[in-house]
């Protein structure tokens, strides 16, 4: 058998609520405050430093210690405090221009300079830097970073200020380079600032666009085709040059050969005149006799001698030609019609 579900009772708008005893509040209160306590503790009393960080703690506002990465425990503030810096990252700023991903806009007010020759020139640079000392980065400036582009630029107008145009834009830029970073690193360690100065680089150190810039371009061309020039005309000295020495000293060789074979030949003609001499000394007529025949021989090496008597008054007359011709004929003859040898010997 099914009964029917009672009314719920309506409320009773006189009904009081329950009534909190004293003690019961006073301990709701304080563990209320009990658990505020605990969080602020547990939020301000650990800090986490990342890898590229470094923290400052702080004690009733003065600097401390520091830490290096990790999670770490300190005070909970206003006992200490804790100021994180990327100390361990190095960073870069431009001077002249700033770059956001692949959009570069110049600042033409860190830009733009004079030169020592009252000539306007245009900088941009780049400075690699980080912190090396967080006190002195914290409370020795205070705005690091512009400090620090502001140190930047006086150090390149003061270099670029004491030099010409022409060689700031050519072969002075290195060398502008190096004076810079030394004079930025001065001024760092001058005012305490904790900063390093790793590098500085100029990007391009050129004459403002227009007229001005093509003109300077022309002569900047133009002394690098002189360069070229110039070394190229070296390099045909280089070659030429030790040619030419090699050559001079093969014909001084050549020379000093010849001096000697001349006085060599010219002592052997000596001593052998020397030794005639002495046998001619020994016997005037023999030597003199053998030094005609000699010199004929050498003058007449194919003449045929006759010796006839010219004793008589009357001249002699021989046709010799005539008869050397015929006897030279009668030898050939001769030759042509001779039987060929017989064997065995012929009796006379």
């Amino acid at each position: 058998m099914n009964q029917d579900p009672q009314p719920n009772p309506s409320p009773n708008p006189n009904r009081k609520p329950p009534e909190l005893k004293p003690g019961t509040v006073k301990k709701l209160v304080i563990g209320i405050a009990a658990a505020i306590v605990l969080i602020y503790l547990g939020s301000t009393s650990f800090y986490t430093v990342q890898e590229q960080e470094r923290a400052a703690v702080m004690t009733f506002g003065k600097y401390s210690h520091e830490t290096t990465s990790g999670l770490h425990f300190k005070w909970p503030s206003p006992i200490q405090q804790v100021i994180v810096v990327p100390a361990e990252l190095t960073q870069h700023i431009t001077i002249g221009y700033r770059q956001n991903g692949n959009d570069i806009t110049p600042v033409e007010e860190e830009a733009i300079m004079i030169t020592g020759d009252e000539n306007i020139v245009s900088a941009d640079a780049v400075v690699t830097w980080k912190i090396s000392n967080i006190q002195s980065y914290l409370y020795n400036i205070s705005n690091p970073e512009q400090f620090l582009r502001n140190a930047t630029g006086a150090s390149i107008r003061s270099v670029i200020g004491s030099q010409k145009l022409d060689y700031a834009i050519t072969d002075g830029k290195t060398e502008i380079q190096d004076q810079v970073r030394e004079r930025l690193i001065e001024l760092q360690a001058r005012y305490d600032t904790g900063i390093q100065i790793i590098d500085l680089k100029f990007q391009d150190i050129e004459p403002p666009g227009g007229e001005v810039e093509d003109a300077f371009r022309a002569v900047t061309n133009a002394r690098e085709e002189k360069n070229t020039k110039i070394n190229n005309a070296a390099k045909y000295e280089n070659d030429r040059i030790p040619k030419a020495r090699g050559e001079a000293q093969a014909l001084l060789e050549h020379a000093e050969a010849e001096k000697k074979s001349r006085i060599l030949n010219a002592e052997g003609d000596v001593a052998k005149f020397n030794a005639i001499y002495a046998e001619y000394a020994k016997n005037p007529g023999v030597t003199e006799s053998r030094l005609i025949l000699e010199t004929l021989e050498k003058i007449l090496p194919g003449a045929k001698i006759f010796i006839t008597n010219s004793g008589s008054d009357t001249v002699n007359y021989l046709p010799l030609n005539e008869l050397l011709k015929n006897n030279a004929s009668s030898a050939s003859s001769n030759a042509d019609t001779s039987p060929a040898p017989q064997g065995g010997n012929e009796q006379q």
